[in-house]
């Protein structure tokens, strides 16, 4: 059996084959040669190259490397090759079995467009949509007028949010429209995208179902994946607090009957946008396993895998999937190495600790506990070429609360150093009234915030324990080292002196130890707090135990080079320790527009010398299969542009400068901005 994907889903593929006797087969493109899901396979097969367009979505060098390694079926996983008929159908003429549905399913499910024809005369509820094909600008702005604003721009080959814009004003479609067009080519190899209603603030409600070559086809509950950002999934559950037994049925009529029009075979997903009245409209079907599927095992107690590969051997579904209950809540959230306080900004790294706490690796499909589902370990490197998500990580519990409040509790002792990630949010999301209360909805994180939602679990004060755990750390390390005396603190003296101290970006720390106990502040503010313990141990790490008015705190301080991972009961912080002779740089241009991370330009907006106002794009950056547009951060003239279409950067090069309006010489005060 071979996966035609990579990361957690190729390794959860290989978790059940194992279980079922299979030999196990692996591609990998060159930057993911060291991968943990290249190790665990049976057989590895080298994809030349490191993008997706060279490699993974190769599909005559998938079907190629199955034939040499002898597999007999090749299993696609989600995202690449997974809703190709093409691939579908050259896996077959190689004599392989798809584990899928046939070509034809995926065919007609391929076009958002043709799938909304198709179920609409089968009598699912669908929105007013227009392909934009070939439309000229005045056609183009028609067909929004008569659809009606707000607009949703969609990619018709894609999905994951990607290939996807907002339009709420005619001036804002002929840009939406290009955009999309050149993120849904790059992302899924066809630019084609269409104009559909958009509905404000509905659930994003979803029906796993199954067939098999016997006529069965039957549904699997529903799934809630209201939390979004940027169109793409964040939190998913099942059962949706709002479907009721009434409202579940209709939902689940609706998808068998999505899946009988087409002769289903295999897993898919029925998707649909639900309003606050019980109304319902599709928005496609999924024809592979979906990357939310392990909250569906959790509640039904099926492994999804193994009844996709026994479908596809050509045995009926089995009785417990025919008539399947429901036990419980699970909810899933998708942790990825992104900064949601700039703008869900993709962050890369090596991650110098990976550890979720988790029942097991890949836990039973059902029970209580911690499931994590992840294609990183510790040591692991985060790299640009491919979608940022590092882990999901699911909870089962007898009721959703449990649930939510056990997935927030794991996520907040996980040790995550390396790339900045979004799990402070998923904790503060789990956590929320709002959430606990089931009010979600596809503007949940709008509504509420990212300035509260994506704000650090460890307030100020927190931070000044953790600064102050960071600089004791440190010192701490290197008395463990030192040649005499080594139990002595550092900052001891006999007589009186001043006080060590340590400057860590955006916090300086002074301490000194006395006969009466430590005395400290933080950014000249003094902390009373007793050190009882700072203590090195493993590699690198130091347990530091503060008492603060009785109050006794254990910190777990992971030091990186010249990085600190502080992890407490209230959240963890990062610092960055300052040289104390730091080396003379030469300091960027002022009005300097920097790469926040590596990547390729996919579009230059302005010619050098034109003048712009502030938040006017200058130039659009790809990086791990999404856009990310740079802005002018105030009004003025371009006065440099050393980038082209096409041309590879690295962390930090210059993609522009804006000599601000008023200011011929440049120069300004503040911080440069960034991409």
């Amino acid at each position: 059996m071979l996966v035609a994907n990579r990361g957690e889903i190729a390794r959860r593929v290989f978790r059940t084959a194992r279980a079922m006797g299979m030999r196990t087969v692996a591609v990998h493109s060159d930057a993911d040669a060291d991968a943990p899901f290249v190790a665990e396979a049976d057989v590895a097969v080298r994809l030349p190259g490191s993008s997706p367009a060279e490699t993974y979505l190769r599909g005559d060098l998938v079907v190629a490397a199955a034939l040499r390694a002898g597999a007999d079926c090749i299993h696609p996983g989600y995202g690449f090759l997974s809703e190709n008929a093409t691939f579908a159908r050259a896996v077959q003429a190689a004599g392989l079995v798809f584990v899928g549905p046939s070509p034809a399913a995926i065919e007609a499910m391929g076009s958002k467009l043709a799938a909304k024809a198709l179920l609409a005369d089968a009598g699912v509820p669908t929105l007013p949509s227009v392909d934009a094909t070939g439309l000229s600008a005045g056609e183009l702005a028609k067909a929004a007028a008569d659809i009606g604003f707000p607009i949703l721009v969609k990619a018709s080959f894609g999905g994951g949010g990607r290939g996807m814009r907002e339009v709420r004003s005619p001036g804002e479609l002929a840009d939406a429209v290009d955009g999309a067009r050149r993120e849904a080519a790059s992302a899924f190899g066809d630019g084609t995208v269409f104009l559909e209603r958009l509905v404000e603030r509905p659930r994003h409600v979803e029906v796993q179902i199954f067939g098999d070559t016997c006529g069965n086809t039957v549904a699997l509950f529903e799934r809630e994946c209201s939390i979004q950002r940027r169109h793409q999934k964040v939190v998913e559950e099942s059962p949706s607090p709002a479907v009721d037994a009434v409202l579940r049925g209709r939902l689940q009529d609706a998808a068998v009957r999505a899946g009988r029009t087409l002769d289903y075979v295999g897993a898919g997903t029925v998707e649909f946008l639900l309003d606050a009245s019980g109304d319902f409209w599709f928005l496609e079907v999924n024809t592979r396993l979906q990357v939310e599927h392990p909250v569906t095992e959790a509640v039904t107690g099926l492994d999804l895998v193994r009844l996709q590969f026994e479908v596809a051997a050509g045995r009926p579904l089995p009785p417990e999937a025919l008539a399947p209950t429901l036990t419980g809540a699970a909810i899933e959230v998708r942790l990825y190495a992104e900064d949601p306080q700039r703008g869900w900004l993709p962050q890369a790294g090596r991650l110098a600790a990976f550890e979720v706490p988790a029942d097991a690796e890949f836990a039973p499909p059902v029970g209580p506990g911690i499931r994590l589902d992840s294609g990183f370990v510790t040591g692991g490197e985060v790299g640009v070429s491919y979608d940022p998500m590092l882990a999901k990580v699911i909870a089962w519990a007898p009721d959703r609360r449990a649930a939510a409040l056990a997935l927030a509790g794991a996520l907040t002792r996980a040790r995550l150093h390396g790339p900045t990630t979004n799990r402070d949010l998923l904790v503060r999301v789990l956590r929320s009234p709002a959430f606990l209360a089931g009010d979600t909805d596809t503007a949940f994180l709008d509504r509420h915030g990212l300035d509260t939602l994506a704000a650090p679990l460890a307030g100020p004060a927190e931070r000044r324990l953790h600064a102050l755990a960071a600089a004791l750390a440190g010192a701490a390390l290197r008395r463990s080292a030192a040649p005499v005396l080594a139990g002595i603190p550092s900052g001891w003296r006999n007589n009186p002196t001043v006080p060590q101290t340590t400057g860590f970006e955006g916090a300086t720390v002074r301490y000194r130890c006395t006969r009466e106990g430590l005395v400290a502040d933080v950014d000249s503010e003094p902390l009373d707090v007793a050190v009882l313990a700072a203590d090195p141990y493993g590699d690198q790490r130091v347990r530091v135990v503060l008492e603060q008015q009785g109050l006794r705190t254990t910190l777990d301080v992971h030091l990186v080079g010249d990085r600190a991972f502080v992890d407490g009961p209230d959240g963890s912080s990062e610092f960055v320790e300052l040289p104390r002779f730091p080396e003379p740089t030469t300091a960027a241009v002022p009005g300097s527009l920097t790469a926040a991370m590596p990547g390729t330009v996919a579009r230059v907006a302005v010619e050098p010398g034109a003048a712009v106002e502030a938040g006017q794009l200058i130039v659009v950056l790809e990086a791990m299969k999404m856009e990310h547009p740079v802005t002018a951060p105030t009004a003025g003239v371009v006065t440099e542009l050393p980038v082209t279409v096409g041309q590879q950067v690295e962390t930090g090069a210059v993609l522009a400068v804006v000599e601000p309006a008023g200011d011929p010489a440049g120069r300004r005060t503040g911080e440069e901005p960034s991409a």
